[in-house]
């Protein structure tokens, strides 16, 4: 996990020096509104062109290589760019922010935090819930699980139920809250 958040944190560096909006989703944003959890790669959302790209390519140097090619990536219904670290062969996976309503918003909702020391920006928790409910693989059902319990009361309920209802993802989302056990 070390080297993940020390790789992440030069990728991080990079895009802020390549002046490129951005926020931190995937596992990262799941800890940072849960408990720390182990990952494969990091993902960040991102508004990009071309000659932003010619910019992060520069600011990460030699270190990293950055696959010139854009896959279509099904689940979001965006675009991404894959980023490896040459010798961990750690990846990070920039999405291109989409003109998705929901992706919209949450892009515009995101808060500012310190990831290990370097000012970055990372979704909030509600917007966590809603967009691993939309990916709902396992391991995305126990990260709601994981931030709606640690999150509690603090959570906009009224946000999360008018997002989960235009996705068909409510009853998923009542189902995990019930499987909660109330804190005493």
């Amino acid at each position: 996990m070390k080297e993940a958040i020390e790789i992440t944190t030069k990728v991080l560096k990079s895009l802020n020096e390549a002046e490129i909006p951005h926020m931190v989703v995937g596992a990262f944003a799941r800890s940072y509104h849960s408990f720390a959890r182990a990952t494969q790669d990091a993902d960040i959302v991102v508004t990009v062109g071309a000659a932003a790209m010619d910019r992060l390519a520069s600011a990460l140097g030699e270190e990293f290589t950055i696959d010139p090619q854009a896959t279509f990536e099904t689940n979001t219904g965006t675009f991404r760019f894959c980023i490896i670290h040459r010798q961990s062969a750690f990846k990070t996976e920039l999405f291109v922010l989409s003109s998705d309503p929901f992706d919209q918003e949450r892009f515009r909702r995101r808060r500012p935090f310190i990831f290990n020391g370097l000012p970055s920006f990372v979704l909030t928790a509600e917007d966590v819930i809603i967009t691993k409910l939309r990916w709902a693989r396992p391991k995305d059902l126990e990260d709601v699980r994981d931030v709606i319990a640690v999150q509690g009361d603090r959570l906009d309920s009224d946000y999360l139920h008018h997002w989960t209802a235009l996705h068909g993802t409510r009853a998923k989302l009542d189902e995990i809250r019930a499987s909660i056990p109330p804190l005493d």
